[in-house]
């Protein structure tokens, strides 16, 4: 695991199955890095993630993917601490361990979207989240924050600002627009099983892994 770099700026986690990782992961936190004023980004790949199916393409290798991805960019860690848990893989275990890595006065904030955000109340001790970290939503244009329910009382009773990553530790929710970008993994595994080009839509690091390995072959 790289060192955490000296710099008052916070730590952000940003996680997923990364399956695989692509450009449009790539941007969103190549922004966030940049609008936060972050001192890391770490990307951390679900080994058996809790709220969908098992990725078909092991920890293994989408580890691999994302490392390969981030090459060139000191700022971006892949952390690979969910892949050697057993059984599924819970954002709040993980934000316990970095809170005691990194300790009480460190900057720590989880990064989600607003799908994710909609899912929340059905996460593991969705409620102690705040408790260990601020949270990030990515807002992108076509999504509506809840306006009513848990969620709406959260995102209202922990409203914060990006200031709040430097003075505070944990405990906000900060929304931040980003521009859109129209790629999913989804998608770039379709074209791959019917045999058609990913290309410019993620790494070519990453699609020469692919290539190599026959990951997301071609559907006879």
């Amino acid at each position: 695991m790289s060192p955490l770099p000296p710099s008052p700026g916070a730590v952000a986690i940003f996680g997923g199955t990364f399956n695989p990782i692509h450009f449009g992961h790539l941007r969103s936190a190549l922004e966030l890095l940049e609008s936060l004023s972050l001192a890391q980004l770490r990307f951390m790949p679900a080994g058996e993630p809790p709220h969908r199916d098992a990725p078909q393409v092991s920890a293994q290798h989408r580890a691999a993917m994302v490392e390969l991805a981030i090459a060139g960019e000191p700022r971006f860690v892949c952390d690979t601490r969910e892949l050697h848990r057993q059984g599924p893989s819970y954002t709040v275990d993980s934000l316990l361990e970095l809170r005691a890595e990194l300790g009480e006065q460190q900057g720590l904030c989880l990064v989600m979207g607003c799908d994710a955000l909609l899912g929340l109340p059905g996460w593991h001790r969705w409620d102690e989240l705040l408790d260990f970290a601020h949270l990030v939503i990515m807002a992108r244009p076509g999504w509506n924050l809840p306006s009513e329910g848990a969620l709406a009382g959260l995102l209202r009773d922990h409203a914060g600002s990006i200031e709040d990553l430097s003075q505070q530790a944990a405990g906000r929710v900060i929304t931040q627009t980003l521009r859109p970008q129209d790629i999913s993994a989804t998608n770039i595994r379709g074209l791959l099983q019917l045999g058609l080009s990913a290309r410019y839509l993620l790494p070519e690091s990453v699609l020469a892994y692919i290539a190599e390995r026959g990951l997301y072959a071609k559907q006879e």
